[in-house]
């Protein structure tokens, strides 16, 4: 009997968790109003939370952290799960989500300046848009960490937690050339791409990753791209809307593949693009075959569709291990130290000071390591601790409960 998941949030929320895709969530809105944040007189007025206090277990120090949006599942995952850790070393936490809107990210995080916070750790909805602000934070001597995203064109920005995003999209790529075989198969196999946001540093490096892996298979014949969509800005996806990625699907289905031509693989640098995709091929797809559907992310929807056979991979990000190691720095910077390639971590990191040139300054950064999940190892989640089947052993569970 096939397995599903079970639609739930690997990790507590504070309320539902809104669809993927580009339609916003009032919860975005509200979630505004209502963050959890220390009163801002109390901080003013305590002489205390200006004290390094114990390193070890962040004294009364603030850290302010600046979300994308409630609209996609991956942002609820971060964001919870951070409040959650730093709350639990002893920090208190402002959280606010910005509903994808530059402007409203800004104001944030200026609230969080003027509320003297004492780090800000920034997952940027532009990262071109922040540069201003990050002065103003700067001015004051408040210490950004840029959190998953690259924030641009900026001397503010500290350090830089993430994964080795080059290496999400090259696994996508490795994926597909292993499954095909395209080593020793004549084909030529049919591809097309979806790429994700390109306000978004990390979807270059997606794209490039994969596309690094499969251009020579291009360059021979033996993939084919139909629509003749190969550059990232000709397959870009704003806001990895899965929507749009909906949109973009038909329209190419309905353009190429039309007449019976088989589609064999739909590469997706993220799981809310693959989603749309992977929706489109359901609704629209006239070939007699299952294509290949690579992902990342690991969101619930996309884990269903990877058990009902309409998405073939994705390429999962442990946020319990980028959080655990954003932690690590932070408590070092908090404490006075200058983390480096010595920095005691939670989780398996690379220090890398050459990757990520920011236009101003190469920032240093700790790079995780993701990995490939399939329906053949969905345990692999189980081991994770943050999923566990059911007593029918037909669904995944969050090992947290839901609120």
């Amino acid at each position: 009997m096939k397995k599903f998941l079970a639609v739930l949030s690997t990790l507590v929320m504070l309320g539902s968790l809104a669809s993927c895709g580009d339609n916003s969530s009032s919860s975005d809105n509200n979630s505004s109003n209502n963050d959890t944040k220390t009163t801002t007189a109390a901080k003013k007025d305590d002489a205390e939370a200006n004290n390094d206090g114990d390193s070890n277990s962040g004294g009364k120090k603030t850290v302010g952290i600046a979300m994308p949006t409630k609209s996609l599942e991956r942002w609820n995952r971060d964001g919870e799960y951070l409040k959650e850790q730093f709350e639990a070393a002893g920090y208190d936490v402002e959280l606010k989500y910005s509903d994808n809107k530059t402007e409203q990210q800004n104001n944030d995080i200026q609230s969080m300046i003027a509320d003297k916070v004492d780090l800000l750790l920034i997952a940027a909805i532009d990262g071109e848009t922040l540069s201003q602000t990050l002065a103003d934070a700067k001015a004051v001597d408040i210490p950004v960490i840029a959190y998953d995203r690259l924030i641009m064109n900026t001397d503010a920005v500290s350090y830089y937690v993430s994964f080795d995003n080059y290496t999400v999209g090259k696994l996508q790529g490795e994926f597909v050339r292993d499954t095909l075989k395209l080593d020793s198969e004549a084909g030529p196999f049919n591809i097309e791409f979806t790429a994700g946001d390109p306000a978004d540093n990390n979807a270059g490096f997606f794209f490039n990753g994969a596309y690094d892996v499969l251009k020579d298979y291009i360059s021979k014949g033996v993939l084919k791209v139909p629509s003749g969509k190969t550059t990232f800005e000709q397959v870009a996806t704003p806001t990895w809307s899965t929507d749009k990625a909906f949109e973009n699907m038909q329209n190419t289905l309905a353009s190429y593949y039309s007449d019976g031509t088989k589609l064999d693989v739909a590469l997706c640098s993220n799981d809310s693009t693959a989603l749309g995709v992977a929706k489109a091929i359901d609704s629209d797809y006239s070939g007699g075959n299952a294509p290949l559907v690579t992902g990342q992310d690991g969101d619930i929807a996309n884990l269903q569709n990877i058990v009902d056979g309409k998405q073939s991979m994705t390429v999962y990000k442990n946020v319990s291990d980028e959080a655990g190691v954003t932690l690590d720095v932070a408590k070092a910077i908090l404490s006075g130290q200058t983390p480096d390639a010595s920095l005691s971590l939670s989780a398996e990191a690379k220090y890398d000071t050459e990757s990520y040139n920011n236009g101003v300054k190469v920032v240093p950064s700790y790079l995780l390591v993701p990995y490939v999940i399939t329906k053949d190892s969905l345990d692999k989640l189980v081991d994770t601790g943050l999923y566990k089947w059911d007593s029918n052993n037909k669904y995944l569970e969050s090992t947290a409960s839901t609120t």
